[in-house]
């Protein structure tokens, strides 16, 4: 069995491991994020200290492909104050009150004149929702609708203390040197605010993953690429274009702790290999589950699978997109994700990475009939009853390693575990029976 399966399987179940990722949740969870600026910085920071991270600034203006890297925004303070000064809606009570990327405002104003510029959930009238104006200079509030029927005709002192200038977009990778140059990627966005499931919950696994990866080294070089989604994804592809023909598989992690059944979302290849091990894992540990089609949209595999790239990347969460009903409110709190649905997330995609980095293509290297195994002491001295799981394996990948068919192919065509598939190959290839090929 190899050391990387073995660490991956074993420590990401590890009891105390939700524990552990709530805990780290929680410490992302106040950071005021977006896709540039001193939040991201702050957030990397925090991941940093699991794995070691290698942060890149890409400067603002910066052309990539047909997006241009945006100005960094920065915000210190924003409020609504009514005559009397009270604040009826404060930054610093919760950071979703502001639009993302407002520019700076500093005015006085009727009801009338700030109303077309605040945002409510009249549906949910006591959460707040999650705005943007990323790539149109414009400004908002966003209030629970209780409390924005409640403003009375007045005058307001409407303040946003924020900078919107040239800086950067910064990004980080934790890379795992591996025997190969061929590499396995994952993704996990690093720009939304105090939201837990979205993404506070898919940053917690991500780095533990890329933690528990980094204990042993893998065949295949892994990467961790933590970016603000989209622009992120696109900077980055644009950055490793000349690279791209080394990556054999991918995956993005993200909305990882919410109650809902694990969710893949097929990559646009729709057949890849990634494709085929989650729902193997899922099944092989009774995990209920759902798997999606590919659609062009999403989160960062919208980019990874555009057709210029068409990368085998698939995309792994539990609840996905605005699929559960706090998605982008300030319902998606610390409250809504779950130590034991985090340890589940981690458990399937360490174990999907497990099984993308020990898959190989083999050759019997004694194909004329079945060879004795019994004298090479992988069969059992005793016969006259029905061989074992692994007793199969051991015949399933003799028969199958012909060069063309991989052990996850062998486990796919046997229904044996591939855990038990990879270990009866390993075994073989200690004698003169099974050679690895790739």
């Amino acid at each position: 069995m190899s050391v990387l399966f073995e660490n991956l399987r074993s420590l990401s179940a590890t009891q105390g491991s939700g524990a552990r990722l709530h805990a780290f949740a929680s410490r992302l969870y106040p950071i005021c994020r977006s896709i540039t600026g001193a939040g991201v910085r702050e957030t990397l920071r925090h991941i940093g200290e699991h794995v070691t991270l290698e942060t890149v600034e890409v400067p603002s203006g910066t052309p990539v492909f047909d997006w241009t890297v945006p100005n960094e925004w920065n915000i210190r303070d924003a409020w609504v104050a009514d005559s009397s000064g009270r604040k009826v809606i404060d930054f610093r009570a919760h950071n979703l009150h502001v639009v993302s990327y407002s520019t700076p405002v500093r005015a006085r104003m009727s009801l009338a004149e700030l109303r077309p510029h605040l945002h409510s959930l009249p549906a949910h009238p006591d959460w707040i929702p999650y705005r943007t104006s990323y790539y149109r200079e414009n400004w908002g509030f966003c209030l629970r609708h209780r409390d924005l029927e409640r403003l009375a005709e007045d005058e307001y002192e409407v303040v946003i203390d924020a900078t919107l200038a040239p800086g950067s977009l910064t990004y980080a990778e934790a890379v795992i040197a591996g025997a190969t140059d061929n590499e396995i990627i994952v993704f996990s966005h690093t720009c939304h605010p105090s939201l837990a499931n979205d993404n506070c919950a898919g940053m917690a696994v991500a780095a533990e993953l890329a933690r528990l990866a980094s204990l042993e080294k893998p065949r295949h070089t892994l990467r961790f690429v933590f970016a603000p989604g989209t622009i992120g994804s696109i900077v980055w592809l644009a950055r490793n274009e000349a690279r791209i023909g080394r990556v054999r598989h991918g995956l993005i992690i993200g909305l990882a702790g919410d109650s809902g059944a694990l969710t893949y979302k097929r990559s646009r290849r729709g057949g890849a290999l990634v494709d085929r091990v989650v729902p193997h894992v899922m099944a092989a540990a009774g995990l209920t589950g759902r798997i999606l089609p590919f659609s062009p949209y999403g989160y960062d595999e919208r980019q990874l699978c555009s057709p210029g790239f068409n990368l085998p990347v698939g995309r792994l969460t539990r609840s996905a997109n605005d699929m559960y009903a706090e998605y982008h409110s300030s319902a998606d709190d610390l409250s809504l994700i779950q130590p034991q649905a985090l340890a589940e997330s981690l458990y399937c995609a360490a174990n999907t990475l497990a099984i993308l980095d020990a898959d190989r293509r083999c050759e019997n290297r004694k194909p004329k009939c079945e060879p004795q195994l019994g004298k090479r002491g992988l069969y059992r001295t005793v016969g006259g009853t029905a061989p074992g799981q692994y007793e199969h394996a051991l015949l399933w990948v003799l028969n199958q390693s012909d060069g063309a068919h991989s052990l996850f192919d062998v486990a796919e065509a046997s229904g044996i575990d591939f855990r038990v598939v990879e270990a009866a190959a390993t075994a073989l290839e200690a004698t003169d029976l099974l050679t690895a090929l790739t």
